[in-house]
């Protein structure tokens, strides 16, 4: 069996050349090197594969045997490989073409997918991979260098990172149409002590944030607290009267906007955050995420909805 990893560029190069031009004459001035250079390389080629590369017939001297056609196509493929792969590099190097990982907080997976659509819309050639997890696990992963850019609310502290703001991001106390707090104007600490709030887990963002709102109307009060694992799972027990929610309005614009949810007007709500976009500042970005970054902040007034 011949053994080809010794093979070089140069020995395709010149053998295809030749074959092509039909002389080693006219393979030399293709190249820009002497007939001497092509005839070498020629002879190096057929020693290592043991066999002739050229029919020698005098009609075509320079056909190539089936070993040699068998060479000939390999030479091609390397051709067109090399000149696939300068496209992707000069793809990647313009930020037109490669893949980012988008980590994305679970409260703004309502809002992750369509912007990704819309930035796939412009740029079909990058890939973004959306990562959802709540705000521990979203943090572990940039701490871990698994994301290339992440969509949050306030960002790590112990994390140096590059953020810039996306916009609003206001969380609202949902319940059932048929509440007996429903149009009260003016609900107070007290009318909430009797009710139930259904929670995301303990590390979730939303989670922290109505703690923090509860302890401070309530002044040290306990209310009553169950946990629920998704903010669908919250949404649809709030819907069927288990009890009330404050939650993302981004998560549920869809339920309020059909009637099957409500806001019940507390003083100091809506609680009004910010979206943020991260990215590591010890980690230089990808073209690719450089685009994908620029376009979702030119675009953050049109992609984020009105509450």
């Amino acid at each position: 069996m011949a053994d080809l990893r010794g093979m070089t560029r140069k020995q395709l190069r010149a053998f295809a050349a030749t074959v092509q031009r039909g002389s080693v004459s006219g393979a030399a001035l293709a190249l820009n090197v002497t007939p001497p250079a092509i005839s070498i390389q020629l002879k190096l080629l057929e020693e290592m594969v043991g066999s002739p590369l050229f029919s020698r017939e005098a009609a075509a001297p320079f056909a190539p045997t089936e070993i040699g056609a068998e060479l000939l196509a390999m030479a091609q493929d390397v051709e067109r490989l090399e000149a696939r792969t300068a496209e992707r590099i000069a793809a990647l190097q313009a930020g037109a073409s490669g893949s980012l990982v988008f980590g994305v907080v679970s409260t703004g997976k309502y809002l992750a997918p369509f912007i990704v659509a819309a930035f796939g819309r412009e740029h079909p050639g990058i890939r973004v991979n959306l990562a959802v997890g709540n705000r521990e696990d979203i943090i572990r992963g940039l701490e871990r260098n698994e994301y290339d850019l992440t969509m949050m609310g306030r960002p790590p502290a112990h994390i140096h990172a590059e953020s810039a703001t996306l916009g609003d991001h206001p969380y609202v106390l949902i319940a059932p149409p048929d509440h007996r707090l429903a149009g009260d104007s003016d609900i107070l600490a007290e009318d909430l002590l009797a009710e139930r709030f259904l929670a995301r887990e303990q590390g979730s963002g939303t989670r922290t944030l109505m703690e923090r709102f509860l302890e401070r109307i309530g002044g040290g009060r306990s209310f009553d607290v169950i946990e629920m694992g998704t903010n669908e799972t919250i949404k649809q027990s709030v819907i069927a009267g288990l009890g009330v929610a404050i939650i993302s309005a981004h998560t549920c614009l869809t339920e309020l906007a059909d009637g099957h949810l409500i806001t019940l007007q507390v003083a100091g709500l809506p609680l009004v955050r910010q979206w943020f976009l991260l990215n590591r500042a010890d980690r230089a970005p990808s073209m690719a995420t450089q685009k994908f970054k620029a376009f979702v902040l030119a675009r953050r007034a049109i992609l984020l909805p009105k509450v």
